[in-house]
């Protein structure tokens, strides 16, 4: 098994929103969510991410997603890293942006924006929102009350059709 795949997801949910919502004044954004490119990682300084996500670009297993605020696409919110598994999707990894984490971060909203985007994808794959990933152990309860995922065996976890459809629901139908 290489490397990458024995990160664990280790992201805490901060809180599921309509799209992304400022910290201090409430106001929510509108969200895109592109496939990131050689050219997009330029955009991220390695010092400001907790993984290495160009190191993601070159895995040919997997895509790497971005999510920026609508008409925004040079500042970068969050990443998601994802393969299809030809039933369900694969969640790798998922971080926020450095300015999104913490105390003092500026929007809520951006984890459980980029799982409701993987949980879309794979209803439009044909995979009913099944989507996979390994949780720490510490926060296994934590994903099961906020994503409503279920855990399965181990530390792996799985979000199923009806909570797949609840964070679509909250992030895409607007």
């Amino acid at each position: 098994m290489e490397k990458q795949n024995k990160i664990l997801f280790e992201i805490e949910i901060d809180r599921l929103t309509n799209s992304i919502e400022n910290t201090v004044s409430g106001d929510v954004f509108d969200t895109d969510i592109f496939l990131l490119t050689g050219k997009d990682s330029k955009q991220i300084n390695k010092s400001d991410w907790l993984f290495n996500w160009q190191e993601q670009l070159k895995l040919n297993d997997r895509e790497t997603y971005k999510l920026v605020i609508r008409n925004n696409p040079k500042i970068i919110q969050g990443l998601v890293s994802l393969s299809d598994r030809w039933d369900h999707i694969y969640m790798h990894l998922i971080e926020s942006a450095k300015f999104n984490k913490g105390k003092s971060k500026i929007y809520t909203g951006v984890p459980g924006n980029l799982v409701a985007f993987a949980c879309k994808l794979s209803f439009e794959k044909g995979y009913d929102g099944y989507v996979a990933f390994d949780a720490k152990t510490a926060l296994v309860r934590h994903y099961q009350e906020t994503l409503f995922a279920t855990h399965f065996k181990g530390t792996k976890m799985m979000i199923e059709t009806p909570a797949a459809q609840r964070l679509i629901n909250q992030y895409f139908n607007k």
